[in-house]
């Protein structure tokens, strides 16, 4: 097996990537959207929220057949690598998946991690492929899909009504792009909350959010083709932000929307702020962005609380992932 570690400007590579990558979600994930050679350019070149991953081509005697990438802490959990494998339906059953899966074991000894962690879909023969390799399953996360022109008319608005005799103490602030100077440090605060959310048996660091972290993340997210909208909630009595949440919209195929982080600080729970500005958001986007068909987000299996707003806002389960995690 030849491995060809290739960047954004590898276009010839890059496409037999995006290639396999599509060939694999029409097999096993047809819910989700194919990726144009657009935007998977711009997942390899901007990352998520520091220096990109590290991302490869697997080909045997010439002929493609799989892709990977390695992701290794910037921020945090240092001595963790977090590797992602795709091989090809047609491909399969010949052991080009365990020798890939070797191989970026080997990538990550390199960069110094003592240990890997890798996810999959919940589909047959996933975590018995986990456990010959020495992993174990240490979580699961539901991704969950709505699709709000199928929604009744009013959701939002009623879940917005909902909430807000809850909540009369607070205000909502919305932010179109980069988050100004000034509620910058309240934003890092925001983003430092999401280590409440369960992480199950992952073993795994605390995140470490800074001024410099979401400044990178914001960067990235709309250098590589998103709108970036945030709705938080401002505590009137302090002028304190005690909660918030995150979509982004992709300009290349404005139908799809993806939520990224909603978080509320611990001690302005109970004020049903989650459901607020989640509800608010839809408000928000349904004057927007009218176009959105899908909105995909993630939740660990366990985080009922957070699955209790999502569903109530009429998200539907479309699959499961599965985590796994080993000593190197």
């Amino acid at each position: 097996m030849q491995l060809t570690e290739y960047v954004a400007d590898d276009t010839e590579v890059l496409e037999t990537g995006c290639a396999i990558i599509n060939a694999t979600r029409a097999f096993e994930t047809p819910w989700l959207p194919q990726v144009s050679a657009h935007r998977r350019e711009m997942q390899v070149r901007h990352g998520w929220d520091g220096p990109p991953d590290r991302h490869f081509v697997a080909s045997v005697d010439g002929v493609p057949v799989g892709v990977a990438q390695v992701e290794t802490g910037v921020w945090d959990n240092r001595d963790l690598a977090w590797l992602g494998l795709t091989v090809h339906p047609e491909c399969r059953g010949r052991g080009h998946g365990s020798e890939l899966l070797e191989r970026l074991m080997h990538v990550g000894r390199g960069e110094g991690c003592t240990k890997v962690g890798a996810s999959g879909w919940d589909l047959p023969g996933v975590e018995g492929f986990a456990q010959r390799h020495g992993f174990e399953r240490a979580s699961q996360e539901v991704h969950r899909v709505q699709y709000p022109l199928e929604l009744p008319p009013g959701l939002a608005g009623a879940a917005y009504d909902e909430a807000a005799p809850f909540a009369t103490d607070y205000e909502l602030i919305r932010i179109v792009g980069r988050t100004p100077e000034p509620l910058l440090p309240a934003v890092v605060e925001l983003a430092n909350a999401i280590n409440d959310a369960p992480l199950d048996d992952l073993d795994m660091e605390d995140e470490v959010f800074t001024a410099e972290r979401v400044q990178a993340y914001e960067g990235s997210t709309i250098e590589s083709g998103h709108r970036l909208y945030r709705v938080v909630a401002r505590h009137r009595p302090t002028g304190r932000l005690a909660g918030h949440s995150v979509v982004v919209v992709d300009i290349e195929n404005p139908r799809l929307a993806h939520q990224h982080d909603t978080s509320v600080l611990r001690e302005h729970r109970g004020h049903r702020l989650g459901l607020l500005v989640k509800a608010d958001m839809m408000r928000w986007l349904d004057e927007q962005e009218p176009q959105i068909e899908t909105l995909g987000t993630w939740n660990a299996e366990t985080n009922d609380h957070m699955i209790a707003v999502n569903e109530r806002l009429g998200y539907r389960i479309v699959g499961r992932e599965l985590a796994f995690q080993r000593r190197l």
